[in-house]
């Protein structure tokens, strides 16, 4: 395949902005996740600290348990790449030079730095068509679909509270893969609101509520079982979504409300309950109305309504400018399903999608954890080079 041109997407104005407070709140740089204390009953998930790859299992899905500040997200091309065992391994040794440590008291890298990599469908159905990954999504709608934003064969997520931490990193793994002879297809910078739990997206909401809570939910809903070459990874959607905010931010704040499905203020659903609780969808008013309306995003995209997994999100925003801003919307899934049935029932009807656009995706499998001992992708490519 003819190498692509890469889109590169450097830090908006808005983007530093937030990274003040971030780093006069973590000192400059990360440690241990704080627990969470926005959603109830939410637990810290068990395993290592934040690190590359510390443990059986890649951070930057579960660890830390709140999602830094910063994101630069990265695809790659590997049809020009030879011995994708070979970039994965060389990959693997700059990830763990660039956030050093392993084990449950690993040390994260600079700027709290964490990085996660994904395979894409292409050389995961090459080597086994079985395994969980090696199928692409399908087209769905209000796609904006181009060859250089669709797919891809690596995926490389690189997460700081520091955006300047992000960029670097970001920038001296994708010079080795050049040398490697990937091509990069596109990159996108992305930035959320320091705290803990769910926090405030673009259109003023709360987002990443209904998530797996506990180490148990985030076992059965994320996680690869063993065993098996993929025992330990998980299955990744990438999504940049363009949002219309200053559109929905024109309507007025009960139909914002109506459209989301929760209250603006606090986060608390429409049918009642307390603030950054869980859905009722059977709440209905005296007249048999129901209380979260039909269309609106939180019950189109509830999992008790789609009849799919949980989906744990890393959500981030972003601002390209010129009327580009949105959503990079990443989750994570044992079962790619969890995400396409989700999205085909907000196809069949919900109001958010009238304010969204998709201008790139695609599906990784999240590759099991590595260390010095056990390169990065060993387990499916376990030849040395």
């Amino acid at each position: 395949m003819e190498a692509m041109r890469s889109e590169r997407v450097g830090v908006s104005r808005r983007e530093l902005l937030v990274a003040v407070p971030a780093l006069a709140a973590a000192g400059g740089c990360g440690g241990k996740a704080a627990p969470s204390r926005g959603v109830p009953g939410r637990q810290a998930p068990a395993g290592p600290a934040p690190g590359a790859g510390a443990g059986s299992r890649q951070a930057g899905v579960d660890r830390p348990e709140q999602p830094q500040t910063h994101v630069v997200l990265s695809v790659y091309d590997l049809a020009d790449a030879g011995d994708v065992g070979r970039v994965l391994r060389r990959l693997g040794e700059a990830v763990l030079v660039a956030t050093p440590g392993t084990g449950a008291e690993g040390v994260v890298g600079p700027g709290g730095t964490t990085v996660t990599i994904g395979l894409g469908p292409g050389p995961v159905a090459a080597r086994d068509r079985r395994l969980p990954g090696a199928a692409a999504l399908p087209a769905f709608a209000r796609e904006e679909r181009t060859a250089r934003t669709w797919g891809g064969d690596l995926m490389v997520q690189v997460c700081a509270d520091d955006a300047a931490a992000a960029m670097r990193a970001d920038t001296e793994l994708a010079a080795l893969l050049d040398a490697e002879g990937a091509a990069r297809r596109w990159s996108q910078a992305g930035f959320r609101a320091p705290g803990s739990g769910p926090v405030r997206n673009l259109l003023g909401f709360h987002d990443g509520i209904e998530v797996p809570r506990g180490r148990g939910e985030v076992e059965r809903e994320v996680w690869l079982p063993g065993p098996g070459p993929a025992a330990g990874g998980t299955v990744a959607v990438v999504r940049r979504l363009r949002v219309d905010v200053p559109g929905f931010l024109a309507q007025s704040v009960p139909r914002q409300e109506e459209v989301i499905g929760r209250k603006k203020a606090d986060g608390a659903p429409l049918g009642g309950g307390e603030p950054l609780g869980r859905l009722d969808l059977l709440a209905k008013t005296p007249h048999g109305r129901y209380l979260v309306p039909a269309m609106a995003h939180a019950r189109r995209a509830n999992a008790h309504a789609t009849g799919s997994g949980t989906m744990l999100r890393r959500g981030y925003g972003y601002d390209n400018g010129e009327g580009d801003q949105g959503l990079l919307f990443i989750s994570f899934q044992r079962e790619l399903r969890t995400f396409t049935a989700t999205q085909r029932r907000l196809d069949d009807g919900d109001d958010l999608m009238a304010f969204v656009t998709a201008t790139a995706s695609g599906s990784f499998l999240v590759l099991p954890g590595f260390d010095a001992r056990r390169p990065l992708g060993a387990a499916l490519f376990p030849g040395r080079g």
